[in-house]
């Protein structure tokens, strides 16, 4: 090969920096998983407990355990592998004493994530070809670790894994839990069911739901036991009736009616007495009739008051010439 080939001095670092990093990735794996541990105690810790949420992160703790697990079984691998680097480099064919380490390592290389181990592959399948490489992917034989492949498999954990973790967590924190749903002998080796809200309560975010008041759970039993009251039911005005029997008598429809006028149309207040204000500010006047005397009309009326003033008048007339005579 002209641009690459096996090269023991590019192998050798390459395991020994494997190592290395899978080392630092284990630590921070092992630092995040410490603070998950915590995060799970206070919710089993709530009330009511989030049993449901414990339960995923369980399940990613445990792949993340597993992971852990894993990367310590790489790097025992690829240290044993820095130790028989001359012997790999010296002999034609694969030893049969590491096919299986061989193999682990080129097919660990597409699971996790750590880039010396796909340069790592690269050299060994310059190494011993691309048909070895082909067979340690598809683990022809069964010649890949094991314990590897369970720990970077991607199949969920059983459901009696998740439990005993999280009841372990509960004890090393001192936490008053157990299970709010035990577990049937038929779910034991299955994953996890999925959530079904059990564990949520209702009307939890604005707390006014009598369930939240009372620290109780809010599961399916509790959701239908505290229903809130229905809302009181309204009138829904009748429909107009026909001509006929509108004009047809009846005391209880005239009354509907008139209360209905009455809630519809307003009716404006009038002033009761004669002498209140008026919108302008201006008061009424009211009018009377004023009796103003004058002077004895000369016409002749047909009113008693003014037929004794002309027998005055006449009376007079008479005396006055019968003084003259005399």
């Amino acid at each position: 090969m002209i641009f690459g080939g096996y090269k023991a001095s590019k192998l050798k670092p390459q395991l020994k920096m494997a190592v290395t990093r899978l080392q630092i990735s284990g630590n921070k794996k092992t630092a995040i998983m410490k603070q998950q541990i915590r995060e799970i105690a206070m919710m089993l810790a709530d009330t009511p407990p989030k049993e449901e949420k414990a339960r995923i992160k369980a399940e990613a703790l445990i792949r993340d355990d597993n992971t852990v697990e894993a990367y310590e079984l790489l790097q025992l691998n690829c240290e044993l592998l820095s130790e028989r680097i001359h012997l790999i480099s010296h002999s034609r064919d694969c030893p049969p004493d590491l096919i299986s380490s061989i193999s682990t390592i080129i097919w660990a290389s597409a699971v996790v994530d750590i880039p010396e181990l796909i340069e790592i592959r690269k050299q060994f399948r310059y190494k011993y070809g691309k048909e070895f490489d082909a067979d340690a992917m598809q683990n022809v034989g069964g010649v890949i670790n094991e314990r590897i492949a369970a720990r970077l498999s991607v199949q969920p954990p059983s459901a009696y894994l998740v439990q005993t973790y999280l009841e372990k967590i509960a004890d090393e924190h001192e936490v008053d839990w157990k299970p709010k749903v035990p577990l049937k002998a038929e779910d034991i080796a299955n994953p996890m069911a999925a959530p079904s809200g059990y564990s949520i309560p209702v009307g939890g975010g604005s707390g006014l739901n009598p369930s939240s008041m009372d620290g109780g759970g809010g599961g399916l039993e509790s959701s239908n036991a505290s229903a809130p009251p229905m809302s009181p039911s309204f009138g829904i005005p009748e429909a107009p009736r026909s001509l006929a029997s509108t004009n047809a008598p009846s005391s209880a429809s005239t009354t509907s009616s008139k209360k209905q006028q009455s809630t519809y149309v307003p009716v404006l207040p009038t002033p009761s007495t004669p002498n209140a204000p008026s919108a302008n500010g201006d008061e009424i006047i009211e009018e009377e009739d004023i009796f103003v005397p004058g002077t004895a009309s000369k016409t002749p009326s047909s009113g008693g008051h003014n037929n004794r003033n002309d027998d005055d008048d006449h009376g007079g007339d008479s005396g006055e010439q019968a003084r003259r005579r005399k």
